[in-house]
């Protein structure tokens, strides 16, 4: 295994994992099926949009379940498991559709595919972070913008497919085009030699310009959570996510109430959200590499409270379009910057590991967001009263980023 390690080249890791990602990212485009499959199988909205709340249920269960399978299996053979069971649950979903089966649709898409999204999620994001000692926040940015741009991607796609072929064939072929990629990209992931350093970092660290930062502690997945910090990085996880995710499931609305823009214009301003969730994985998780992981979740959370206090107020279109798009970027910054953070702190001996159980708290988000904004528009009857809900969120998750912070210079100076 080391000896094939040593002939990868860390480059194509990385675009490995993006074609992993761009593959399971296409869950965000789940949308783009529930009217198709409404009309088609005379179900109720709540009937389809359940599937892509199992569908995250279980990417967040997978990835803690299977976490440590990831690190004892290796990258490779996790993302082979990952193509085979996204693929086959997309294509049976096709099945389930040309049976009229609801029951059939959720164990498909929503387990089996849900599993393959949690276990596809972390095993190259896993691999890359030990790739890349020198950037790990940007490494694991450029896999994880896959997920974000998915979206943009598939949501296309999978329209013009309906339309040509029809609801069930759309799932066989996506299906398998999903299997091929997926199945391709992991053949080229592995682990790193142990130690592994790319040569120009291994130079500049012994002429001097550069220093090897040491991660903070190398724990086991049952060390970690045994941790105020697993906890600390859980709770800002699961927070980001929450007010992320539920502005991103009314965003439309939203932008008609209180902007009183038209459904169009709204329809737009949701397209081009998924843009700037991609591209804040990527910003952000490169700055963190110099800001560290620590600040960089401070500065997500401080602009975050400002951002959603002044959406309750905004009336011009293009700053309340501005305030959403910075909102995504560190919606989905969060997403990339977490894996970085994980092996700053705790290590990359089981990073697979402890970024599985890490991933509940976006699981627990995916219900949790939705339901929130929903029922404050619902008691209040306007969505302004969830975002002072989200704004009292954010002080906790600033609170809980400046705690992280200041134990996690306490450790380092006892350490020394």
């Amino acid at each position: 295994m080391q000896g094939e390690s040593r002939e990868k080249n860390r480059w194509l890791i990385v675009l490995a994992a993006v074609g992993i990602h761009i593959c399971i990212g296409s869950v965000y485009a789940w949308s783009v099926y529930v009217n198709p499959i409404q009309s088609a199988m005379q179900w109720t909205l709540t009937d389809v949009t359940i599937t892509f709340s199992i569908a995250i249920f279980f990417l967040g269960l997978s990835a803690a379940l299977l976490g440590k399978f990831v690190e004892e299996k290796g990258p490779r053979v996790a993302a082979t498991l990952a193509a085979v069971l996204f693929g086959l649950g997309t294509m049976g979903s096709g099945v389930a559709i040309m049976m009229g089966s609801k029951i059939l649709l959720y164990l498909t898409y929503g387990v089996l595919g849900g599993a393959g999204l949690g276990i596809g999620y972390i095993s190259p994001v896993s691999a890359l972070v030990k790739w890349f000692p020198d950037r790990r926040g940007m490494a694991t940015g450029l896999a994880i913008m896959g997920f974000g741009f998915a979206s943009a991607i598939s949501g296309p796609a999978i329209k013009l497919l309906i339309d040509a072929v029809g609801i069930s064939s759309t799932f066989y072929i996506l299906g398998a085009i999903y299997f091929v990629v997926m199945f391709g990209s992991a053949q080229y992931l592995a682990a790193p030699p142990e130690g592994y350093m790319p040569a120009h970092f291994s130079k500049a660290i012994a002429a001097g310009k550069k220093r090897v930062k040491e991660d903070l502690a190398s724990l086991t997945r049952e060390e970690a959570v045994k941790t105020g910090r697993f906890y600390g990085l859980w709770i800002m996880l699961f927070i980001n996510v929450t007010c992320g995710i539920a502005i991103i499931s009314v965003a439309s609305p939203l932008l008609q109430e209180i902007v009183g823009i038209s459904a169009l214009a709204a329809a737009s301003a949701v397209g081009l959200m998924g843009v700037f969730n991609g591209a804040g994985r990527i910003a952000w998780a490169s700055i963190s590499d110099y800001l560290t992981r620590p600040v960089v979740f401070v500065v997500f959370f401080a602009t975050q409270i400002l951002a959603f206090y002044f959406l309750t107020t905004v009336t011009s279109i293009l700053l309340f379009q501005v305030l959403v798009y910075y909102i995504m970027t560190c919606y989905g910054g969060a997403f990339a910057s977490i894996p970085a953070y994980i092996g700053d702190i705790f290590g990359t001996k089981q990073l697979g590991a402890i970024h599985g159980y890490i991933l509940t708290a976006w699981a627990l988000a995916g219900l949790v967001g939705p339901i929130i904004i929903a029922y404050v528009k619902d008691v209040t009857g306007s969505y302004v009263g969830t975002l002072y809900v989200f704004v009292g969120l954010f002080f906790v998750a600033l609170i809980t980023s400046v705690l992280m912070m200041a134990n996690i210079k306490k450790v380092r100076a006892n350490s020394r």
